[in-house]
């Protein structure tokens, strides 16, 4: 398998999508200083809080849209959308005028507008994907969203500062660039049963709830995502109660190479290592580890590696040696790289087709959830020791794994059960 042979609706997601991450990675994590030096670390906290909710409201009309009108014509208005705020988030960044507040509503609407973009985009991978090619599609796309964060969060720590109106310019642009492509070179891949009438008002809105009713009493589906959180949760306990207590806990040292200098460690500069080790892995291995899953049985591969992930970040939460420490990155990561993009296999298997982006949209709370997770961290890190909070993270962990085995098996027995109900069918 090669990147040349993914549907041409696949590559030019991977491509537009990292261009449009790689610029927004400048901008959009340096917000928050942004906000908290022009309107107070208060208000930003709430104004940050209606832009995720802004994103999580928006991605369910998305995904109910996207699932009635086709995947393409909801990129294009989403996409119409986030170039408009955009392009007034740059005016109210330009020498003309500075304004926070009309930076902060844009953002609104540009979150909203990814909001409702994503799960269509989403649905249409899976559309135009087969079970032979999905894991080696979400692990070149892991690839390239983990390199546009690494590189965007190097490049905006020197220019945002300075340059905020230059780096919105050049997003904009991407984005209007992105609109073109959609426009003109994404075909659809998917179309919708045609309804008796057309629903407006009161009636979309039932016909919506309606919907997500159906995703909702998908017991598999619904496991399946909370078996996810539970997973991935440890990960978001790096910058909350891991961040916190390495500054607490880790015993500043000094380490010195071969007389030429010297450098003092602290829990600070741990984390920022933590997070170094844990970045440079995932661009430089996660090609090579992508091509040795197509090696791998699926099923186990997926166990070994939630363990390998649930471990790791177990490892980090309780102890202080740098040597465990980055070894316990290097197996938590590994564990990741060969864990996410199977997860996402199954999961395109279990979503029914024709509600795919309304089902995005719902496992799309999967990683605020796991963030919740991370940040109630903080709170029980207060009262526990930290053995405790890594046998707590570790215990649920392993839930998610037990749960996402029980899934998986049940997949599994299906298919092996739907030849012999053919074969039945047949005589």
């Amino acid at each position: 398998m090669s990147f040349s042979q993914l549907h041409p609706n696949i590559r030019i997601r991977i491509v537009t999508s990292f261009l449009t991450r790689l610029v927004g990675n400048m901008i959009f994590p340096f917000m928050a200083i942004y906000f908290s030096a022009k309107l107070g670390p208060a208000i930003t906290g709430l104004l940050l809080v209606l832009t995720v909710c802004a994103q999580i409201l928006m991605g369910f009309y998305g995904g109910y849209l996207a699932d009635r009108w086709g995947r393409k014509k909801v990129m294009v208005y989403g996409q119409w959308i986030q170039c408009f705020a955009l392009f007034i988030m740059m005016a109210a960044n330009s020498p003309w005028l500075d304004s926070a507040w009309l930076t902060f509503a844009m953002m609104l609407v540009q979150n909203a507008s990814n909001g409702m973009i994503n799960p269509a985009a989403d649905a249409m991978l899976i559309d135009v994907s087969t079970k032979e090619n999905r894991t080696y599609m979400y692990g070149i796309n892991y690839w390239s969203n983990n390199l546009s964060i690494a590189l965007g969060s190097v490049v905006g720590g020197l220019l945002f500062a300075t340059h905020r109106f230059e780096l919105l310019l050049v997003l904009t642009v991407i984005s209007f660039l992105t609109l073109v492509i959609i426009a003109f070179s994404i075909k659809e891949s998917y179309q919708p049963k045609p309804m008796n009438h057309v629903r407006t008002g009161t009636g979309i809105l039932r016909d919506m709830v309606a919907s997500y009713k159906l995703v909702m009493t998908d017991r598999r589906f619904i496991l399946f995502s909370l078996s996810g959180m539970l997973i991935f949760a440890p990960e978001f306990q790096t910058p909350n109660y891991i961040a916190v207590r390495l500054a607490q806990e880790f015993a500043p040292r000094s380490i010195s190479l071969f007389d030429w200098f010297t450098v003092e460690l602290t829990g600070i500069k741990i984390f920022s290592l933590i997070q170094l080790e844990n970045t440079l892995l995932v661009v430089l291995f996660s090609l090579a580890v992508t091509k040795l899953i197509e090696h791998l049985k699926e099923a186990p591969a997926l166990y070994i590696s939630g363990l390998m992930y649930i471990a790791g970040y177990s490892l980090i939460m309780y102890s202080n040696s740098l040597i465990v420490i980055l070894a316990a990155v290097l197996i938590s990561t590994m564990g990741e790289l060969i864990h996410a993009p199977i997860r996402q296999t199954y999961l395109a298997q279990i979503v029914k087709d024709d509600l795919r982006s309304s089902y995005m949209a719902v496992n799309g709370l999967v990683v605020p959830g796991a963030r919740i997770m991370g940040a109630v961290g903080i709170t029980l890190g207060a009262v526990l020791p930290s053995y405790l909070m890594a046998l707590l993270i570790f215990s649920l962990g392993i839930s998610g794994v037990i749960l996402t085995r029980s899934i998986v098996l049940q997949m599994d027995s299906k298919e092996r059960l739907l030849p012999h109900a053919k074969e039945e069918a047949a005589r």
